[in-house]
């Protein structure tokens, strides 16, 4: 492509609104346009963050042909239906995690996306963050030997209500696919796919989960300890183990601003590494440069990845009893 890439924003919530200021450090890209279900939030949306197209409707924006990529931020279970809508359009999509609401909707966004050669990616911003770049060059350098586990906590405390969407089972509400994500991915990241998943937790009484702890097991005795919650304050940090050392990712890890390197008999060694802006550019800078280069997928953030993090989600659930379906009716 010869020409910057031109953005469209699917879903105009909370996480967009902040998404959307960081487009400013990302070079070759333009934000033009957005869409929501309502016609008056889109054109507020429009009007704030001055995009010079307003849908309202998700089918109005994909149908745009001076659109090329798409970054969709609805809730969990409607991220299918359009992404694939998308792809099937040939656009190129970033769509928020969870990916989806299950695996069988990972695996058809997936097969959908290479049969068409289409990028796609989950917006794991983690995994772009500079300190988190740096805690994976220590590891590949060895800095802490080899690596024996890893342990992160995450808790947002969220007052009941009902009308909420973290409470909503139609919406894939719960601690899980929320906050869950960011846990398990960065285990993921560091460890792989493990061999067996144990969950515990508690659910609300409209049957999303609240707090759930979670063990992983990985080959060569690794395991992976994560907890989170939607009723108890967490630090919200990090630590990798290895058997010369420990790296921690100081709260909160899912964005950190730096990383610290211990190691026996030596002093700690704090890293600061902050992020571009508030730290969503970083995403938009990969999936930019990747279609800019012809890339269909991120070497930071692969499509397997996402789908071995999907089942370990949907693993955990199943264990809970929760069980959520994608939304067919999301273009609607």
């Amino acid at each position: 492509m010869d020409q910057p890439i031109r953005w469209g924003v699917v879903g105009p919530g909370a996480i967009a609104d902040k998404l959307v200021l960081d487009f400013v450090h990302v070079p070759d890209a333009y934000l033009l346009a957005v869409a929501s279900r309502s016609a008056e939030r889109g054109a507020a949306f429009a009007a704030k963050h001055s995009i010079e197209r307003s849908y309202g409707s998700y089918r109005a924006i994909i149908e745009d042909p001076d659109v090329d990529a798409l970054y969709i931020a609805t809730p969990h279970p409607q991220h299918l239906a359009i992404a694939v809508a998308a792809i099937r359009a040939g656009k190129a999509v970033l769509v928020e995690k969870a990916f989806t609401a299950t695996v069988a909707g990972t695996q058809q966004l997936i097969h959908e996306a290479r049969s068409h050669g289409v990028f796609a990616m989950e917006a794991m911003w983690t995994r772009f963050q500079p300190a988190i770049v740096r805690a994976r060059e220590l590891l590949a350098d060895g800095a802490i030997g080899t690596v024996r586990g890893v342990q992160a906590d995450l808790g947002v405390p969220r007052r009941y209500d009902p009308s909420d969407r973290l409470f909503a089972p139609g919406l894939g509400g719960g601690a899980m696919l929320d906050l869950g994500v960011y846990v398990v991915s960065f285990a993921q990241m560091v460890l792989g796919t493990p061999d067996a998943v144990l969950a515990k937790g508690f659910l609300t009484v409209d049957g999303v989960d609240a707090t759930d702890s979670l063990l992983l097991s990985f080959p060569q005795q690794v395991t992976a300890t994560l907890m989170i919650s939607l009723h108890s304050v967490m630090p919200g940090g990090a630590r990798i183990f290895g058997d010369a050392g420990w790296i921690d990712i100081p709260p909160r890890f899912h964005h950190p601003t730096s990383v610290v390197l211990h190691r026996p008999d030596h002093e700690p060694e704090t890293m600061v590494l902050p992020p571009i802006g508030a730290g969503y550019a970083h995403e938009l800078i990969e999936v930019t440069e990747s279609m800019l280069a012809g890339r269909t997928e991120s070497s930071i953030m692969p499509l397997d990845d996402t789908l071995a993090v999907q089942r370990i989600l949907e693993d955990a659930l199943t264990q809970l009893g929760v069980h959520y379906a994608e939304d067919p009716t999301a273009l609607a």
